[in-house]
């Protein structure tokens, strides 16, 4: 497969993109900037590939950015969808399968006594921010160095994802009296999150963050960091809110509290939970989900939120996931890979977790954003560049976690194994 081949009509639509779409795309990190390419315009999908606009198949490992952890084009999830859209598209009004996905969000994920559907993990960070300074009557928040929680003012400071792709460590327009809101720390490091409630006790309304991150590359909490997280946040009265939009249904059923066994007051879901259609949700403790309107005072709106067509791909996925030894073959998976890459390189770390992996091309472990920024990204771009002609379909960036789904087949892990020892060569 060569370079030209896998350009020529991508290119022709890339062109036409750029005068209608600032940067000719809908999402920064999708520019492929950072690699040194111009983005792959896919024309369909099925199973564990992708197809784009001139023929070429690839493994992916994006996975539409973490929600299709069954494969593109489930056979379940599209009855659910089509048995839906024959009933219609959106109705403005109550449906049964929002009351039917809120069950069975709390019935999967029993911190979540009360939820509510929006419509992007961004609504969902933003709306449970909001609740949290309202629950606490304070203003302050902490997030932690390279970790992404959409594109709200308060969280563009020190983001990952495509913040950090693109080297921009704060966005204009973000107003400056906002961002003082929020402190930023380093993740992994218990003391820096201790020194800032001392300083700040009084005003901290809530503690955010990735129980794993996934937006700096795959960074894993260390050993009882979240416990102590947690107990912080009880000790000084915040609320503490798990960012769980990548990892809520996929690196275990229960998400990341339940792998680690901690209960956040709020929790944010979105990807697994529409089946690949836009969707979000913020739920938790009820005491504090009942401040939302119309029940409190906590305003928040969506006219899309709860949409039947979403409900139904999430629901038909859920429930798709419950079944017996799902979770034991996506890490049986998951490891195939992450083994077989091991040892490669000596200069390439490799870190994952069911249906998550991450590599960094650095000849030290990375815990936290700063060691991140460390690594090799011209080397990952090359690397990047050579998957590609191979056939697979990396994320297009060091700050981004790869996805692996339910249908990548043993096949498929070798011959992505295979790709990166050409592409390291």
């Amino acid at each position: 497969m060569s370079t030209a081949a896998v350009a020529t009509r991508s290119h022709q639509i890339f062109e036409r993109a750029k005068l209608v779409i600032p940067g000719g795309v809908n999402s920064p990190v999708r520019s492929c900037k950072s690699v040194g390419a111009e983005p792959t315009f896919m024309d369909h999908a099925d199973g564990a590939s992708l197809f784009d606009v001139d023929g070429n198949k690839y493994i992916d490992y994006v996975g539409s950015w973490g929600p299709m952890i069954l494969g593109h084009r489930h056979p379940r999830v599209l009855e659910a969808i089509e048995t839906t859209l024959k009933q219609g598209t959106s109705f403005g009004a109550p449906c049964r399968a929002e009351v039917e996905m809120a069950e069975l969000i709390c019935k999967l994920m029993p911190s979540i006594e009360m939820v509510r559907m929006v419509n992007s993990g961004t609504e969902a960070t933003m709306s449970a921010v909001r609740l949290a300074r309202a629950f606490t009557k304070r203003s302050m928040i902490i997030k932690f160095d390279g970790c992404y929680h959409g594109h709200a003012d308060s969280f563009l400071v020190k983001a990952g994802s495509g913040l950090a792709t693109l080297g921009i460590s704060s966005s204009p327009g973000a107003p400056e009296e906002i961002t003082k809101l929020t402190l930023s720390i380093p993740f992994n490091d218990p003391a820096a999150l201790k020194k800032a409630f001392e300083a700040h006790s009084k005003e901290i309304a809530a503690v955010i963050i990735e129980p794993i991150v996934g937006n700096s590359g795959l960074i894993l909490p260390a050993e009882n960091y979240l416990s102590t997280v947690r107990e912080l946040c009880t000790e000084h009265g915040a609320v503490l809110i798990f960012d769980e939009v990548m990892t809520g249904f996929r690196v275990a059923l229960g998400g990341a509290q339940d792998r680690y066994k901690i209960k956040p007051d709020l929790t944010c879901l979105g990807k697994i939970i529409g089946g690949g259609l836009p969707v979000g949700a913020y739920g938790g403790r009820k005491d504090i989900m009942q401040m939302v309107a119309p029940e409190g005072p906590v305003y928040q709106a969506g006219t899309l939120s709860g949409n039947p067509l979403a409900m139904a791909a999430g629901i038909a996925q859920l429930k798709s996931l419950q079944t017996h030894g799902t979770y034991p073959h996506l890490e049986q998976t998951t490891s195939r890979l992450a083994d077989g890459l091991k040892g490669l390189s000596k200069s390439m770390q490799v870190v994952s977790v069911p249906g998550m992996l991450g590599v960094f091309f650095s000849s030290k472990p990375v815990t936290d954003f700063e060691s991140a920024q460390k690594c090799d990204t011209e080397h990952f771009a090359k690397v990047w560049r050579a998957l590609l002609e191979k056939g697979v379909y990396w994320p297009p960036s060091q700050f981004e976690s790869a996805f692996i789904s339910l249908v990548h087949t043993k096949n498929d892990i070798d011959n992505t194994i295979e790709a990166f020892k050409d592409a390291l060569k």
